[in-house]
């Protein structure tokens, strides 16, 4: 780029591919934001030493280097910009005065900036974090890097189930009663939601891998990604082989569904309390960490997803397309949805919620389930971990059938909690007692804890049917009735 061509650009201000900066001595923190909008959108020019109405100013000359490293070192550190980027200013004189130019190529992956996402709009920059839509929009522009949005032109609606497209239509009243899929008809849903796009060599259109893997025939999704399955095991009696097992091959919907059941059928669901509500944390831990495996998994990878259920944990394994390695932190951790029309499908039809709260979801009801920490594993294979005790795959309290079982799995997901049986509620006590007592407690710190007053039925319902069944014993066994007397937990 030479004098000429600089003088050009400067003459027609700035828009959404240009951008001026003052920064005459230091470089601005807003120089960092532009490059990050540059990035997610269509690249383009920054030039420090230039007012907005493209005046030039110049750069202080005792400065030019110090301005040169500092921007070379922030760039390259991805705490300020993630992924990295490798830009070096270019120094250049015009008119006697020096400024710098900083040409932005368009990125292959969404940038952040100091954790925050920003795109171009005219000669703007603005912070998109919290616009899920617009988010989802920036990750589906860059498409070519996500497998999922593969396209088959030479394939119809009709490989498609239109019962689960349906389905999918139905269920995103759990977001809205009017929730525009509600009037659409297949074709106008699938295009909403990015599952059918052109194919960049053919120039054709067709549905992608995406809308295959939530919408497909079985046929269908084996003919188009023959390593597609889940292998769902329960581990607990017999540790050289399992107990129970179950590999699911079928479309993302259904499969939910079945990871959802093998899970609930091998797990204890002792409701908690959240706030005053009854609430089952073993069906919210499930939600997010089956939908988590669902939506992000790398499907370019052969290796098989699983679920082990084992004594003391949960293991969910999937491929992965990493940002990173190691532990990730829930205070630290900056989300990347891997399949984005996957996530949105997921989002609008309420198996899954903003990009980044699962985690933090998982953390909470970890807590109220068993009392550990969830960890989560970055890396070629993405690992979450839930800590488990004794009680959650020892069912405890009366068998509860199927029937009622799934009737109380449903009224949670539906939040009607008060129409939860006497006997649930009677296991969900039972189960906070039991934590609870581990150390010797009264029975007024018992009362205090789970917020009740009804001394007499907390005695005769729980606490002397806990005593017989010998989940819980007397601290003075001679003396039931004593003051004194406190309840702790039988290991």
């Amino acid at each position: 780029m030479d004098e000429k061509e600089i003088l050009n650009i400067l003459s027609k201000g700035e828009n959404h591919t240009t951008e001026f900066k003052k920064s005459q001595t230091s470089i601005t923190k807003d120089v960092y934001e532009s490059v990050c909008a540059f990035s997610n959108r269509d690249g383009g020019n920054i030039f420090l030493g230039v007012k907005d109405n493209g005046e030039i100013l110049g750069i202080e000359p005792n400065c030019v280097e110090q301005i040169k490293k500092d921007f070379v070192t922030a760039i390259n550190n991805s705490n300020k910009m993630y992924p990295p980027l490798f830009l070096s200013p270019k120094e250049y004189k015009i008119e006697g005065k020096i400024i710098l130019h900083i040409y932005v190529p368009v990125g292959t992956q969404v940038s952040r900036c100091a954790g925050r996402i920003y795109d171009r709009n005219n000669e703007s920059d603005i912070d998109i974090t919290n616009n899920e839509e617009l988010v989802y929009k920036l990750y589906a522009r860059k498409q070519d890097t996500y497998f999922v949005n593969r396209v088959f032109p030479e394939w119809g609606l009709d490989v498609l189930r239109t019962d689960l497209i349906d389905k999918a239509r139905k269920m995103t009243r759990v977001r809205s009663d009017n929730h525009p899929w509600q009037s659409m008809d297949d074709e106008e849903l699938l295009r909403s939601a990015g599952l059918i796009l052109m194919d960049r060599e053919s120039r054709e259109e067709g549905i992608t891998l995406a809308a295959i893997l939530l919408f497909g025939k079985d046929t269908t999704i084996m003919s188009a990604l023959p390593q597609h399955k889940t292998d769902m095991i329960f581990r607990v009696e017999n540790l050289d082989r399992y107990d129970d097992r179950d590999v699911i091959v079928t479309n993302l919907l259904d499969m939910y569904e079945r990871m959802s059941e093998f899970a609930k059928k091998h797990l204890s669901n002792p409701f908690v309390l959240d706030g005053m509500q009854s609430v089952s944390a073993r069906d919210a831990i499930l939600r997010e960490i089956i939908s988590n495996s669902l939506a992000h998994r790398d499907y370019s990878s052969g290796y098989v997803a699983k679920m082990i259920i084992e004594k003391n944990r949960i293991l969910a394994e999937n491929s992965n397309r990493t940002h990173g390695y190691g532990n990730l932190d829930l205070n630290t951790f900056q989300p990347f949805p891997k399949n984005p029309a996957i996530s949105k499908v997921f989002r609008e039809i309420g198996l899954a919620d903003e990009l980044g709260s699962g985690m933090r979801n998982t953390y909470k009801y970890t807590k109220m389930y068993s009392g550990g920490v969830p960890q989560f594993v970055e890396g070629d294979i993405f690992r979450t971990v839930i800590p488990l005790n004794d009680a959650a795959t020892l069912k405890s309290g009366p068998k509860v059938s199927d029937q009622d079982s799934d009737q109380v799995s449903d009224q949670v997901s539906d939040q009607v909690s008060d129409q939860v049986s006497d006997q649930d509620n009677s296991i969900a006590l039972e189960w906070e007692i039991l934590k609870f007592c581990r150390k010797p407690k009264s029975k007024k710190e018992i009362l205090d804890y789970l917020g009740y007053k009804n001394r007499t039925y907390m005695t005769r319902k729980i606490l002397k049917p806990m005593i017989e069944s010998g989940k819980l014993t007397y601290t003075i066994p001679d003396k039931p009735t004593s003051r004194l007397q406190k309840y702790r937990t039988v290991e």
